[in-house]
């Protein structure tokens, strides 16, 4: 089956929290990305991940970005990042708690710098916000094309508290496993609950869940039904576990041998991957989620339950009514554990009425199955990009100019000018004569880039050196082979390539220009340009025995990281190509020969310049 969007959509980029972080916005945004990776393996789906933490997480490669929440400037730098990138779309996972500054202000300064548009989807949605909290939701939703809610509760608080347009919604439901219907005592052997009744509530474990009046309910049920077993499953929630530490869930292991039910319960103190999730949900007979917090208007693990067909029980939070109308499940007041005695007990006593509520919940979720939802935003996608085609916005851009330093003398480029034609820099010169004998090649021609960047930097902003940049990275962008994905070198008078593929050290070097070029070039079409190559020829250079390719690859990826230090697959590379060096030094390098090598070549200085720079950045 073909797809509209797939004409369209080529680069998607999410920026929310991702595994192995641990919290609800990093699975679904997980859950997210993979839901359109498989419904559409063509498109290219990169995360920029928001840490929580400095030193962030062990990622997998969908994440090529992360950003602190705590420091401003990289959340420019991940906007100049996906402009750069040139991505179709971007996608913000929204949560006030993820994003730094007061109300997680911060993200207004990422999306407020976006060329591409931006759908947001929402997962905090407050009736009575505080003003900022109120400014903030007002303004992302300003910056969005769209906006994506999971409840129409939230659709109509959108409406009349932050006076979004109708037409700026969208309502997408929260995404679940796609699990067969199946008979709880499947898999209670595996948890120690064979023939047993199985209650259950999973999730990130923290005060505002009201664990503790489910558990004041258990000597109730287990009166009635001795044969009940209630699993808390999830990990404290590290925000929690940061402040409070094991508190909580101390508390609750009290209570229950207070109140003599300690053996009618299991705690499960871990964060458990999906596929084990399902099978926990697959034993449970009812599951409960007895919430503090009315405006809750999202909760991942009520749809997962319910899409497990899952008879339910829980307090009326927001989503909860929405989700357990029509006899779906049942809802009790607030903090009484008298009331949940008596629903689950009931439930309990008569089977039937739990196996329809079950049916009517499984078959309800039907619609929210993740290849069902991804197919929703990629939908969303393809028409605010069309929108925008056909209503382009406007951008403005702005440039300083850097001050002279006044030690440094004035800049003469007669000679460089001279050397250059419309195709680049020629090799050699006869005295000041150009000389065309020997044509041009992509080592100097990646030399002169470097040299003009620096030179437009430190001393004036000269139209001709711009010029300049643009005909050496022509030319760098014409040596690349697409056949091989190599650059060539040496390019005769007559236009005429004279090999297939140059030197490791010429692609090395190129892409040390490409690195640079990211990095200096204060005209965005030009670092655009330079990053789309850069992407497709740095990877090669593992695959060399150069050690200068490497090294010059390595300065390359350091220029890159000044301009993107949250480019995790940079640093990946960058700790590969280090560690190869560093195994030359360790081959090679004696009492009396500190050397990578048993013989001095050339270009040696860019060696212990890159292992330097590598060693900054790896902090070894």
């Amino acid at each position: 089956m073909e797809f509209p969007y797939l004409r369209r959509l080529h680069k998607i980029a999410f920026i929310g929290n991702f595994l192995p972080r641990r919290c609800g916005i990093a699975t679904f945004t997980t859950d997210l990305v993979r839901a359109i990776k498989n419904q559409a393996k063509e498109i290219n789906c990169a995360v920029l991940a928001m840490n929580d933490i400095p030193g962030g997480y062990n990622y997998p490669e969908e994440v090529c970005f992360e950003i602190y929440q705590k420091n401003l400037s990289d959340y420019r730098l991940a906007a100049d990042f996906l402009n750069m990138n040139q991505m179709d779309v971007v996608c913000l996972q929204h949560e006030y708690g993820i994003f730094g500054g007061e109300s997680g202000s911060y993200i207004i300064e990422l999306l407020q710098n976006l060329r591409m548009p931006i759908v947001s989807t929402l997962h905090t949605i407050i009736r009575e916000p505080q003003p900022l909290q109120k400014t903030v939701l007002q303004r992302i939703c300003s910056l969005s094309d769209k906006v994506v809610v999971m409840s129409y509760k939230a659709q109509e608080i959108l409406q009349e508290v932050y006076a979004v347009p109708a037409e700026k919604i969208v309502f997408i439901p929260h995404g679940i496993p796609d699990v067969t219907f199946i008979d709880p005592n499947y898999y209670k052997d595996q948890f120690g609950a064979e023939g047993k009744k199985v209650i259950l509530t999973f999730g990130l474990i923290s005060p505002g869940k009201g664990i503790e009046y489910m558990i004041n309910a258990l000597p109730e049920i287990v009166k009635k039904h001795p044969d009940t077993v209630y699993i808390i499953l999830g990990a404290t929630h590290p925000h929690v576990q940061r402040e409070q530490g094991e508190s909580y869930r101390l508390f609750l292991q009290r209570l229950a041998r207070e109140k003599k039910v300690d053996k009618h319960i299991i705690f499960h103190n871990r964060f458990v991957e999906l596929s084990e999730l399902c099978e926990f949900l697959g034993a449970a007979d009812i599951y409960v989620t007895p919430y503090l917090n009315r405006e809750q208007i999202v909760s991942g693990t009520l749809a997962y339950a319910l899409g497990a067909g899952k008879a339910t029980i829980s307090s009326p939070y927001w989503y909860a009514e929405e989700m357990l109308a029509e006899n779906r499940g049942r809802l009790v007041p607030f903090r009484d554990s008298r009331a949940l005695a008596e629903q689950v007990i009931d439930l309990l006593d008569n089977e039937t009425e739990r196996h329809l509520m079950r049916k009517r919940a499984y078959n309800f979720c039907r619609n929210m199955i993740w290849k069902e939802v991804g197919r929703q935003y990629l939908a969303t996608f393809d028409a605010v990009i069309e929108n925008r085609m056909k209503s382009p916005r406007a951008i403005f851009q702005t440039k300083t100019m850097d001050s002279l330093p006044p030690e440094i003398p004035e800049l003469n480029i007669d000679h460089l000018l001279r050397l250059s034609d419309d195709i680049g820099i020629l090799q050699h010169a006869k005295f000041i004569i150009p000389d065309r004998s020997h044509g041009y090649s992509t080592d100097d021609n990646a030399r002169a880039l470097i040299a003009v960047l620096l030179a437009n930097k430190y001393f004036t902003d000269d139209p001709r050196l711009t010029d300049l940049a643009c005909r050496y990275l022509s030319l760098l962008d014409h040596s690349f082979n697409q056949e091989t994905g190599r650059f060539r070198n040496f390019l005769g008078y007559d236009r005429r390539w004279r090999e297939i593929n140059g030197s490791d050290d010429s692609h090395g070097r190129a892409v040390m220009a490409l690195g640079a070029t990211i990095a200096l070039a204060e005209i965005n079409n030009i670092a655009a340009m330079a990053l789309n190559l850069f992407n497709r020829a740095v990877y090669s250079t593992v695959e060399f025995t150069s050690p200068r390719a490497w090294a010059f690859t390595l300065i390359s990826i350091d220029y890159y990281l000044k301009k993107f230090p949250g480019a995790s697959e940079m640093r990946r590379l960058q700790e590969t190509l280090a560690k190869k060096l560093y195994g030359l030094y360790l081959q090679n390098a004696g009492p009396d020969w500190q050397w990578i090598e048993n013989i001095l070549t050339y270009d040696n200085g860019c060696i212990p310049q890159a292992l330097i720079s590598a060693g900054q950045w790896l902090k070894t």
